[in-house]
């Protein structure tokens, strides 16, 4: 009796499909990822990074970093092909962007992973073992595998992190990693489970706000946030990867970026916010507006706002919150070498079109 158990025993683990190695789970994985190479030669940030395949025509998620805004956008395959890519849609609270490879010839039938299924799987417990896959320091290029590392999901927390001195766009929770992950060119990566299920994209290159100390984190896929533009909308990755071209990004629309029309109504044009510390040049003055009117003109660069420094864009827009319209402010901006004082009046901020 104590035989037949044991052949029958030896028969069913015969059976039993063989479980792949980390080697074989990282080939696999890498097939569906990609290495996006953009904007450089700005200093401190890097001219790649990391992107995952999500649909079998050559969609792909990545972080919205810097690298998205470049003109000159290049994805390498797994298989070594350099293809053109553009973007077709971004999420700002989500910190994540979807770009599509420019190339019909190559698109229809990739490997990929489906994000709408993979979001719907319950979040990761702590202890779970994960793998984590990216082109950081820019290790691979054309048909050279990704990294690949393991770790353990250490805890599932509230993101409370800084790009230098401005604050993290994505604040919900994340899968805060026991492995150095985020390195330069990480962002856009994958983190799986041991067997390759994708459970989360990795992030950018961050300091905890609280401890002042880098995190290795991921974004998961079934994340879910509020849009602070639009009450009652709730925003997930999985609506950016379903919507593709459709997908209508949260917040202010772009050209209300630009100007700081949310609140007042200035009238100036601002140059595209390419990295987080683009200077507040002035792209265009819109005619008969407050701008335009206390004599600002293209290419000036606004230097103070009633005495207050004005190093950055983003430090523009958090001025300009505290304005209400009728208010007037004393702006300084530089033409060529020397500076201008100019008295904006502001109005209030023009109404939205309702689409017919």
């Amino acid at each position: 009796m104590g035989s037949q158990v044991s052949i029958l025993a030896l028969a069913m683990l015969a059976l039993a499909p063989a479980e792949e190695s980390l080697g074989e789970v990282a080939a696999r994985v890498n097939t569906r990822l990609v290495k996006i190479y953009g904007s450089g030669g700005v200093k401190g940030l890097p001219g790649y990074g990391t992107g995952i395949i999500v649909s079998p025509d050559g969609h792909i998620l990545t972080a919205a970093n810097h690298l998205p805004d470049s003109s000159d956008l290049r994805v390498h395959m797994a298989d070594g092909t350099r293809l053109a890519a553009k973007v077709i849609a971004s999420e700002p609270e989500l910190d994540a962007a979807l770009l599509k490879i420019d190339d019909k010839h190559a698109a229809g039938d990739l490997p990929f992973f489906d994000i709408s299924k993979a979001s719907k799987s319950p979040a990761l417990a702590p202890g779970t073992g994960v793998l984590a896959f990216s082109n950081q320091f820019q290790i691979a290029t054309r048909d050279e595998p990704m990294t690949a590392q393991r770790g353990v999901v250490a805890a599932l927390a509230p993101l409370y992190g800084r790009i230098g001195v401005f604050e993290a766009p994505y604040t919900g929770p994340v899968y805060v990693i026991d492995a150095i992950t985020n390195n330069p060119g990480a962002a856009g990566g994958a983190l799986t489970t041991r067997k390759g299920e994708l459970v989360g994209i990795i992030g950018r290159e961050l300091r905890n706000d609280q401890t002042q100390t880098w995190i290795n984190y991921a974004v998961p896929l079934n994340a879910a946030v509020p849009s602070r533009g639009a009450q009652g909308r709730v925003l997930t990755l999985a609506e950016l990867v379903d919507k593709k071209e459709k997908y209508r990004p949260s917040g202010r629309p772009d050209r209300a970026e630009r100007t700081g029309d949310w609140n007042v109504r200035t009238g100036w044009v601002l140059v595209p916010q390419v990295i987080d510390r683009t200077p507040p040049f002035i792209e265009e003055v819109e005619p008969n507006s407050p701008a335009a009117r206390a004599g600002a003109k293209p290419d000036d660069l606004i230097v103070y706002l009633d005495g207050a420094p004005v190093p950055t864009i983003s430090t523009l827009r958090d001025i300009l919150d505290k304005y209400r319209p009728g208010d007037k402010v004393q702006v300084e901006v530089r033409r060529q070498d020397r500076l201008h004082t100019l008295v904006v009046e502001l109005e209030p901020p023009p109404k939205p079109v309702t689409p017919r």
